[in-house]
């Protein structure tokens, strides 16, 4: 990889406003330009993406009077993959008075990021928090109540306070149905248009600016042509490059590289978050992996054997965990961090799995697994319960009951999920779990004002790289979609298009889109006319299996500089061999997946290229060479506290026939400057 030289370009700023750290977002708010109500009238915005993020958007901007055309890849909104959430959302209302602030919410979010989000964005994302739950209430999102009424809370992994609102475990889908009520909404009205089952595949960009976008009817496979004012994407995250992930089949990341190729920056694509409760693969031919939310991790003690034997006897299946004395078993969590236990954060959880299952200790059939066990919650629950109940001297089978019920009350769906993937009762036997690659804190770079260095395209949620560092928290995501939707994107974006309420429409009959969509329709017909010897799937399998064991929980400089010559490879056979069957005007979801797996084979370059670049270890990102003598993160605050963000190396191709390779992405950096927290050596003990 010596032959690759990275070439940096200028530095970047985010437009923070001056201030205390508090009153950054007022001060901003009361000095931003304003567009009056006759005039939004007058605006046309796109809004790429219909989960969370893009759902709030589009309905916020839509009851304030702009015209809105919203696309969603799925038949209706409510199949975006923010349904899959389970565990909850974060908010710092301090309703378990326990000493929560907007400051301990921003604090923790900083510090679980291991210190390389931007300190201003993360603070308001904290400030607008209580206010998506007031929003999700007035809306009619179940959330779980405590016995006097309020809202319950929960905690998740990194704090040591409980502020995590939740809907059982379907706290997703919940809010989810909220956000599609208020865009139902919107839709009745005529304020949005919504087009179902289409596809971006372009972003025009016209002088400097995001104009609109080319999209393919996914049922008709018709190409338009859409204008705007402005471009809103929130389209989620692109774990999926790793192939096997928690993330939806359908989840993909075209719509953020087709606007990285037009000249958007993508930042940080290296920091892709491990989550350490999901269901074990069980063969090389599965093709997702199923997530088990994080608030298990209150009630179930995660746990190995001590012994050798035992954990063999486990992988043989000559013994049950169940029959593993207290004794002999080893709560490493409990043990290696005493203050957060079974909560720390995810990729700290993520890395002790793996590093006791490469040790011998994993207790499934392929060693790659560890126990999440509730024996000592049902207990506990199934005592205070007699208790209440005025039970005296119950017996144990009175007690497990009573316990039982509770941990069903509070995670039933959750455990009904796991017996019917997994085929063992969770109330009976411990879960089994393992790390799996789950959410992307990398994406798009933005300014404080949620616009990429391209006018006129803002990107929220997943979508873009802003809020969580190198680690999200848990129950953090849906917070800060809805945070972008609802509370801030609102007030940005008026500011931007405060300079084109004389504009007029735009025109789609330009050089701009006559030139995209031409390069659109080759591409497709490239797929169907060549007459390759693999499928689509045959190419991302072998690019996540690449993915996964040079640049996944663990990296170092050989395994990227390999990785980043194996992709290359793998790409030159992709657009020689690939074989997409079927037509251009139907229904077609290999074509769909052609276009995918090709953005992927270049998106999975340019994040072993971004790790191979951070010569430290942090959050998600773990370079093997940059760890603690006890086997943690070892951050390089002095070289590295900076967000990379990546310029496509040219300008827009035909790939299958010239080609560019990630590699030579151009580096521009945008410091972090930290003036009110000071960076320190993460530490859960």
């Amino acid at each position: 990889m010596s032959t690759i030289n990275i070439k940096e370009g200028k530095p970047l700023q985010a437009h923070i406003p001056e201030g205390n750290l508090a009153d950054k977002w007022t001060i901003y708010k009361d000095k931003i330009r304003l567009v009056s109500p006759a005039n939004k009238r007058k605006l046309d915005i796109i809004v790429v993406g219909t989960g969370l993020a893009g759902a709030s958007a589009a309905a916020s901007l839509a009851e304030m009077g702009y015209n809105v055309k919203a696309f969603a890849f799925q038949d209706s909104p409510r199949r975006a993959h923010s349904i899959a959430a389970q565990g909850g959302i974060n908010a710092s209302k301090n309703y378990q008075n326990d000493g929560d602030s907007d400051w301990r919410l921003f604090y923790d979010t900083i510090k679980g990021g291991d210190y390389r989000g931007r300190e201003a964005n993360t603070y308001r994302l904290a400030e607008v928090s209580g206010a998506i739950i007031d929003q999700a209430v007035m809306q009619g999102v179940p959330f779980a109540r405590d016995y006097g009424g309020l809202l319950d809370n929960r905690s998740f992994g990194g704090v040591l306070v409980s502020r995590t609102f939740y809907a059982k475990g379907q706290t997703g889908q919940q809010l989810l149905l909220g956000a599609y009520s208020a865009l139902n909404r919107q839709i009745a009205r005529g304020t949005v248009q919504m087009y179902n089952r289409h596809e971006m595949l372009d972003l025009i960009v016209i002088d400097g600016h995001a104009r609109g976008i080319i999209t393919r009817n996914l049922v008709t496979g018709e190409i338009e042509r859409h204008s705007a004012h402005a471009v809103v994407l929130g389209t989620g995250g692109y774990s999926n490059v790793y192939f096997l992930s928690t993330n939806a089949m359908g989840s993909n990341a075209t719509a953020a590289w087709r606007a990285h190729r037009k000249g958007a920056y993508f930042a940080n694509p290296a920091y892709v978050q491990i989550h350490p409760t999901c269901i074990p693969r069980s063969s090389e031919h599965q093709s997702k992996l199923t997530l088990m939310s994080e608030s298990l991790r209150n009630d179930g003690r995660i746990w190995v054997p001590k012994k050798l034997e035992d954990a063999k006897a486990l992988q043989q299946g000559k013994l049950k965990p169940t029959q593993i004395p207290e004794e002999d078993r080893d709560y490493y969590l409990e043990r290696r961090y005493p203050a957060f236990g079974n909560l720390v954060p995810r990729d700290v959880a993520s890395r002790a799995a793996k590093e006791r299952c490469d040790a011998g200790y994993g207790v499934n059939k392929t060693g790659e697994a560890v126990f999440l066990d509730f024996a000592t919650a049902i207990e506990r629950y199934g005592k205070e319960q007699s208790h209440i109940k005025g039970l005296h001297n119950p017996s144990k089978e009175v007690i497990t009951k009573l316990g039982k019920e509770v941990i069903e009350a509070k995670y039933g769906n959750l455990f009904q999920m796991y017996e019917k993937i997994v085929d063992q009762n969770p109330y009976e036997t411990p879960m089994m779990i393992y790390p799996a690659n789950h959410y992307a804190m990398g994406g798009l770079w933005v300014d404080y004002d949620l616009q990429s260095n391209l006018k006129g395209l803002f990107v929220i949620g997943e979508a873009n790289f802003s809020d969580h560092g190198a680690n999200r928290l848990g129950a953090s995501a849906l917070m800060q979609g809805l945070a972008d939707g609802y509370f801030v994107l609102p007030y940005t974006i008026g500011d931007y298009l405060a300079d084109y309420i004389r504009e007029g429409k735009i025109p789609t009959n330009t050089p701009e889109f006559d030139e995209a969509e031409e390069k659109v329709r080759k591409e497709i017909e490239f797929f169907l006319n060549n007459n390759g010897k693999h499928s689509v799937d045959y190419f991302h399998k072998k690019l996540g299996k690449i993915m996964w064991d040079k640049a996944g929980m663990a990296r170092n400089a050989k395994g990227l500089e390999e990785a980043i010559k194996q992709i290359q490879e793998l790409r030159a056979e992709f657009w020689k061999e690939v074989k997409v069957p079927g037509k251009a005007d139907e229904f077609n979801q290999e074509l769909e997946k052609a276009g995918y797996v090709a953005d992927f084979l270049e998106l999975g370059e340019l994040l072993a290229l971004d790790a191979y670049n951070r010569n430290e270890s942090c959050g998600g990102h773990f370079r093997e060479e940059y760890q603690t003598e006890e086997g943690e993160a070892l951050r390089d605050d002095e070289n590295y506290a900076y967000a990379a963000a990546w310029e496509y190396p040219a300008k827009p191709y035909e790939r299958y026939t010239k080609g560019v390779n990630p590699s030579e992405s151009i580096l521009h950096k945008e410091p972090l400057k930290f003036e009110f927290v000071t960076p320190t050596t993460r530490s859960y003990k």
